[in-house]
């Protein structure tokens, strides 16, 4: 049995670009060797670096004024990198948003370079909903904003850009990069490690405008001084070369099968209003976890009536080819990830077993 990977990550691959990866790994035709006995200082990955970049840089539109970087390290290790480039001996105070479990994380390694405000905080509502623009006091002179656009855990997502434009905004898009347009040009650092949209574990998009890194203090180490990697052309040490390789399949995917941005958003709302219909339409047996006006379209969480429930759905998924269903270990419940390349025809298919199971267990009837 195939099975239907809803996990939260790694996320699912287009099946294109599936098929090319294995057989890149058995030969890349144009280069006569496998793709993981290629030399990262070849030409050919040199290109592969190159035209990776240009079409990340057509798909979002992108300026030369930003800086595109194939890093190491996860998001993890951005939340390091970023306040050692604009926190480490300065007086200003970093804002941070804290509005779920990855957003958290961020906040203790920034406190180690820097003075840290947490401007809101989702605690106390369960990190169901994010804040209201009258519950957010934005400072002008902050060192920088940080906010992570989709809380993958609890399946909350920004659908507007907060902060002051004249402020560095930083924001981790690592779960929904690529999955709708947006305008770089409101953004000063972005970072989105690939598995969820854009490719396997083990490199990580780095978006930065040039002119931020004529901030970088003295004493940095090369690997964690973005400009030694911009220098190198993200080949400073060795890469993660298949990875990034697979990472060009999939920006060639999203420009010459899906068409663009556009196009990807309009796919992406669909899946989730189908999902969300199931919810909504249940009568209460599934019980969405986010704010109607916060929903995730990347990750739909939700919880059912008792533990026993959710324990029955998880097992039959499971035996009809549904994976990666299981909540965050932090948080439980069920979550349904459909990042970008989760066909319609399997979120129809999920949509199909939630109804019947609803229908098999409901006692007010289910649909």
């Amino acid at each position: 049995m195939n099975h239907l990977n809803f996990s939260g990550g790694p996320g699912v691959l287009p099946a294109t670009v599936l098929a090319e990866t294995q057989q890149a790994i058995a030969c890349v035709p144009e280069v006569g060797l496998s793709i993981l006995g290629i030399s990262h200082r070849s030409d050919w990955f040199a290109g592969v670096v190159d035209e990776a970049e240009r079409n990340i840089r057509q798909l979002l539109q992108l300026p030369e004024s930003h800086a595109v970087l194939f890093l190491q390290g996860g998001a993890t290790l951005q939340f390091s990198m970023i306040p050692m480039l604009l926190l480490r001996h300065r007086r200003q105070t970093a804002d941070y948003l804290r509005t779920g479990y990855w957003s958290a994380k961020a906040i203790p390694d920034a406190r180690l370079e820097g003075e840290v405000r947490v401007l809101w905080d989702g605690e106390p509502w369960g990190f169901r909903r994010l804040p209201r623009p009258d519950e957010l006091d934005f400072s002008d002179t902050a060192a920088y904003l940080h906010y992570v656009s989709n809380e993958t855990v609890e399946g909350i997502q920004y659908h507007a850009i907060p902060g002051l434009d004249q402020v560095t905004r930083v924001c981790d898009m690592s779960s929904d990069f690529l999955s709708r347009p947006f305008d770089p040009e409101r953004f000063d650092l972005i970072y989105a490690h690939a598995q969820k949209n854009i490719g396997p574990a083990g490199v990580t998009v780095v978006i930065v405008r040039r002119e931020l890194l004529d901030r970088t203090p003295d004493g940095l180490p090369a690997m964690l001084d973005y400009r030694a990697h911009l220098k190198a052309h993200s080949i400073y040490n060795t890469p993660p070369v298949f990875a990034i390789y697979v990472v060009l399949l999939v920006t060639r995917w999203l420009l010459n099968d899906i068409g663009g941005l556009d196009r990807m958003d309009a796919i992406n709302r669909q899946k989730a209003d189908s999902l969300y219909d199931i919810i909504d339409r249940s009568d209460g047996f599934y019980d969405g976890w986010a704010a109607r006006e916060d929903r995730s379209l990347m990750n739909v969480v939700f919880t059912l009536p008792t533990a026993d429930l959710e324990a029955d759905f998880l097992r039959q998924s499971a035996a009809q080819g549904f994976s990666g269903l299981k909540g965050h270990r932090s948080l439980g419940g069920i979550r349904a990830s459909i990042y970008n390349a989760m066909t319609p025809a399997a979120v129809d298919a999920l949509c199909r077993f939630m109804r019947e199971f609803a229908d098999a267990n409901h006692s007010a009837g289910g649909f």
